[in-house]
């Protein structure tokens, strides 16, 4: 059966962003000066964030946040995204099942990270910066920041862990193509990491490390401010300009969501697909599962702490309420570069905490065999991150056909992977390996955030 997609017409995407903390029944709790113990004011902020996204990081009262023009006119060059009813996945699992995905892979960045590049850049711009720099991990967010960056004529410095710049090497030909600078990190140019090096000259990195050097780097270079591409609030407001196109045209379908999923590293895509539809579960008027899909070898949200910890590895953010498993993990080296953060982010979660969402971990030969099975009968190969979501949403269809419940699944397709082939390779000939963290390690990394918190 041929695929169907639902597009929406360029007056119909989202105008303003949705603010689901001026919903919650719980708001997160404050983000703490770790010097003062003091919640953040946003001015505290602004020395290492743009002025507006410090502002929107705090904002627990305004529903909706207006979309600028300029933003919304570089949306237009892929927005709205397609959603997909994935006929052939159905037919393949023998589910009865109706299995739709966004398709957030055919932006220019091919993934869902473009939505806040976009807009942190036009921030920044805005006020009259110079150079904004970040970190990343899979390279996802660093190619989407490159892009923004050139459109609204920033110079864009990126620190990309050293495992994932030595695995991915087409996603560093990606950001110096659009023009960025990049370092693996660790690395010798920041006090960071020549302290990470010290202590461990083969060191493959993490994105706690990189975050670490990018922050450092922007509160030490005049006319530069730093940007993040999941984890804080800011962000994944952003991201809800996903879920809010997903939630017209599953009406342009006939239906509603049961279950909603998203892979999880810091919660950017999965706050976008998820956030515009858990506002009716929030109200009442609706009963959706929202399932986080994390990587068994990064299990955050099922296996950490719920506690004030720092977001990088050198301590230099503020203290952070979240689900964590210590600032200093150190993640298995798994091609879900985008994934292997050691913490979920402050909004995420308390609604965790509070019951709204679940989570599942997912071994990495799961995900692979689930994205293989989504390439052969859907025509679109995913980042391996997407997997994962893929991998979840194949558990949740069979379960279905096991019951014969003909359920409503939704998942996001947060990226492509189409230079992640390596990875396909090494899965293919049977060579990838699946990790685990023990019980005795969590411990021993979460003690770190423990003794944060007296």
């Amino acid at each position: 059966m041929r695929q169907k997609k639902y597009l929406l017409p360029e007056s119909e995407i989202p105008q303003a962003w949705f603010n689901i903390q001026a919903v919650m029944p719980n708001k997160p709790l404050p983000i703490l000066n770790p010097a003062t113990r003091e919640p953040l004011k946003a001015e505290d902020l602004y020395p290492i964030f743009c002025e507006e996204c410090a502002n929107q990081e705090l904002n627990t009262t305004d529903e909706w946040i207006p979309i600028p023009e300029a933003v919304r006119e570089q949306y237009t060059y892929y927005r709205s995204t397609p959603l997909v009813r994935a006929y052939e996945l159905e037919a393949a699992l023998g589910t009865p099942a109706h299995i739709y995905f966004k398709n957030e892979s055919v932006s220019p960045a091919g993934s869902h990270k473009l939505n806040s590049a976009l807009a942190q850049a036009y921030y920044a711009k805005k006020q009259g910066i110079t150079n904004i720099t970040t970190e990343t991990g899979a390279g996802q967010w660093g190619g989407a920041l490159s892009y923004a960056a050139k459109k609204f004529g920033l110079e864009c410095a990126v620190y990309m862990v050293k495992i994932s710049y030595n695995q991915k090497p087409y996603r560093r030909s990606i950001m110096q193509t659009f023009g960025a600078a990049i370092t693996p990190s660790p690395s010798m140019s920041t006090r960071a990491g020549k302290d990470i090096i010290t202590l461990n000259p083969n060191d493959n990195g993490s994105l706690g490390c990189a975050i670490s050097e990018a922050i450092e780097l922007a509160v030490t270079t005049p006319g530069c401010r730093y940007t993040l591409g999941s984890v804080l609030n800011h962000v994944c407001l952003h991201q809800t300009v996903i879920g809010l196109e997903a939630e017209k045209q599953m009406a342009l379908a006939g239906e509603y969501p049961d279950i909603v999923i998203a892979c999880f590293g810091g919660g950017s895509n999965f706050s976008g697909i998820a956030f515009p539809f858990m506002r009716h579960n929030i109200s009442g008027e609706k009963k959706t599962r929202f399932i986080a899909a994390e990587p068994a070898a990064c299990p955050k949200l099922t296996k950490g702490k719920f506690e004030y910890d720092f977001g990088d590895e050198a301590g230099l953010t503020p203290l952070l309420p979240m689900f964590t498993l210590g600032h200093g993990f150190k993640p298995a080296n798994i091609h879900a570069g985008g994934l292997r953060y050691h913490g979920a982010g402050v909004i995420l979660s308390q609604l965790m905490k509070d019951g709204y969402m679940e989570a599942v971990d997912i071994q990495q030969n799961e995900s692979f065999k689930a994205g293989v099975l989504f390439a052969r009968t859907e025509g679109i190969i995913p980042a391996p991150e997407s997997c994962h979501a893929i991998a979840a949403t194949v558990r949740e269809a069979l379960r279905c056909k096991e019951t014969g419940e003909a359920k409503t699944i939704l998942f996001n397709l947060s990226g492509h992977g189409f230079v992640d082939m390596s990875a396909y390779d090494q899965y293919l000939e049977g060579n990838l390996q699946d990790y685990s963290v023990s019980d005795e390690d969590i411990a021993r990394f979460i003690a770190d955030a423990d003794a944060l918190n007296p």
